[in-house]
């Protein structure tokens, strides 16, 4: 026999002795049966008083006794309720508000971090979301849709819950302002109810569950340590599998509760941002993954971008694109969970002066260029079906923490099959400076995936330039339009003036800049794919010609540089949207 394995069966020949002898004085502490009052509950395994030790309980059944000899039961985010009865058979327990208002301790209940749950009194009842609002005006409450609170209320600032899903046109809510959502079995009663834990107890627990947890520890410590220095490469080996299996899992979004979406921002401590859309808060996942939630607006449309958000981002999977790591939708609450990128957006240093943001050189700004450009052919060519973006602009790519671009935000973005070209649509999507003039008029071609790639090409003009395409300051009231002062200057061989500090950034510059012009070109078909914007970024930039003037003319009939004039219609073949 090995030296290893005479050690480990000495050691668990001695493991019962020292069991034993360790547990001699603590068995009677556990031993020892209580209650607040003689009225009240008693407490047992798997409870304990907060005075006895913590091993004769399980974690998060503490109770104490108040001054007035109640038993109390302190759950997550300083809820304190009264209990009244213990049934340790049917492992339930009642509890009550002190104050017999529950509504208002119930909006700060997180049972996520608690080991009880909610439990239903009737086969019949079952849980609702409920919407709580603060009136200034009396409302006439019925029994199911509208209820008064009273115990919140106080003469002109009335509290009312409705349900979420109740149909608000049903009410006169122009006095009211909501407070919060809560979800509650709908019969629940106005002053105690029943919750539940699941821990499994068995008959001998306080006597002897401390002899075989201790016991259980050791040996699973044992254990581990004998595997790990005996087959140390077959538990590498098996933690690269688990760590596959882990990222594979994540790869598909999860769906979160609000009280989920609650803990992971503890309770939205970190604000990242803030715009019409929602507010981002910084968060983390129990796996110490840190993620951005982003919270979006109530009562906010039809929850189109939202379903568009998730149902495009779930099949994509690309190192240029953000990945979507869960969501929430409860009730009114609509939340998107992507991974964290610490560098926030590309428009914080593109828009902002030189000497605060000197990371971002010229040979960084041609490998973001290329990364957004990858990022952008991936959805036209690599999913089963095109993606269309629809919103390609500075604020929607963000950077990671060694300023890798992935393009985020897909709440306008369109779903197309590969082999057609274009989409019907009934109005134009995206934001002005980058959308593509045939989304505001047919007579320069349909809608098709060269919409995103004009958009990438102001975006392109915008990274040479260093601020927005049309710049009205007070150093320049006379709002110069910046593509077309670059295109005349390129036109006429002249250099571009622009942060030129080491060699080779003028190369650089004049191949964005070139990219760019090709990208912008008013009339979809004299545009190139991203697969060739793409080859062209990768290129040398030696071999690239200056493209057709697009500013020599607006009107959608004018003769272009390249040919003759163009025909009010590109012969591409409209398709409907698929949903």
């Amino acid at each position: 026999m090995c030296s290893s394995s005479i050690i480990i069966l000495s050691l668990f020949s001695l493991l019962p002795v020292t069991i034993l002898a360790e547990n001699a004085v603590s068995q009677g502490e556990c031993m020892v049966l209580s209650n607040c009052s003689e009225q009240g509950p008693l407490i047992r395994f798997p409870f304990r008083l907060k005075d006895q030790p913590d091993h004769c309980g399980y974690p998060g059944f503490e109770l104490s006794c108040t001054e007035k000899k109640q038993t109390v039961l302190d759950l997550p985010y300083s809820v304190k309720l009264l209990v009244k009865k213990i049934d340790y058979t049917t492992q339930e327990i009642r509890v009550q508000d002190p104050d017999n208002c529950l509504p208002r301790q119930l909006q700060n209940l997180d049972l996520a971090g608690s080991p009880f749950q909610f439990e239903l009194e009737n086969s019949w009842d079952y849980f609702r979301d409920f919407t709580f609002v603060n009136c200034s005006v009396n409302k006439s409450a019925n029994q199911y849709n509208l209820r008064s609170i009273p115990c919140l209320s106080v003469p002109g600032n009335l509290v009312y819950a409705i349900l979420s899903n109740a149909d608000l046109g049903d009410f006169d809510l122009s006095s009211c302002r909501k407070i919060y959502n809560i979800s509650l079995p709908y019969r629940m009663s106005n002053n105690s109810f029943p919750m539940s834990w699941s821990k499994s107890i068995c008959g001998k627990c306080e006597a002897e569950g401390s002899i075989v947890g201790s016991f259980l520890l050791v040996l699973v410590v044992i254990v581990l340590y004998y595997v790990y220095t005996k087959n140390k490469s077959r538990k590498d080996h098996q933690m690269k599998i688990e760590k596959f299996l882990e990222d594979y899992k994540a790869l598909k979004p999860s769906r979160y509760t609000y009280a989920d979406i609650k803990k992971i921002t503890s309770h939205f401590k970190d604000k990242l941002g803030e715009g019409g859309y929602g507010t981002v808060y910084k968060g983390k996942l129990s796996n110490e993954i840190l993620v951005a939630v982003k919270i979006l607006n109530n009562f906010k449309g039809n929850g189109e971008e939202f379903i568009n958000e998730v149902g495009t981002m779930d099949r994509i999977h690309h190192i240029n694109v953000v990945r979507l790591v869960g969501f929430c939708s409860d009730g009114f609450r609509r939340a998107l969970i992507y991974e964290f990128l610490p560098n926030e957006s590309l428009e914080k240093f593109i828009f902002s002066a030189v000497d605060k943001n000197p990371l971002l050189g010229w040979e960084k700004l041609r490998s973001i260029a290329l990364g957004i450009a990858k990022g952008i052919e991936y959805l036209h060519q690599g999913c089963d079906q095109r993606i269309l973006h629809f919103d390609i602009k500075p604020h929607n790519i963000l950077l990671d923490q060694n300023f890798n671009p992935k393009i985020s935000d897909f709440g306008l973005a369109k779903l197309c099959s590969k082999e057609q070209s274009a989409v019907s649509m009934t109005a134009a999507r995206g934001t002005m400076g980058y959308i593509a003039p045939e989304m505001l008029s047919r007579n320069f071609g349909n809608v098709s995936y060269k919409s995103d790639v004009y958009s990438f090409g102001m975006l392109l003009l915008e990274m040479v330039g260093g601020r927005k395409n049309i710049d009205v300051t007070v150093e320049n009231p006379s709002g110069v339009y910046f593509p077309e002062w670059v295109y005349n200057h390129l036109d006429q061989g002249k250099e571009l003036q622009i942060r030129i500090e080491e060699e080779g950034d003028a190369k650089i510059a004049k191949k964005l800049t070139i990219v760019g012009l090709r990208c912008i070109q008013w009339y979809p078909v004299d545009r190139p794919t991203m697969k060739t914007v793409v080859q062209m970024l990768e290129g040398e930039g030696d071999n690239l010609t200056m493209p057709p003037n697009p500013f020599s003319s607006t009107t959608p009939t004018s003769t272009t540089a390249s040919g003759p004039p163009r025909p009010l219609q590109q012969e591409l073949e409209i398709i409907s949207e698929l949903e």
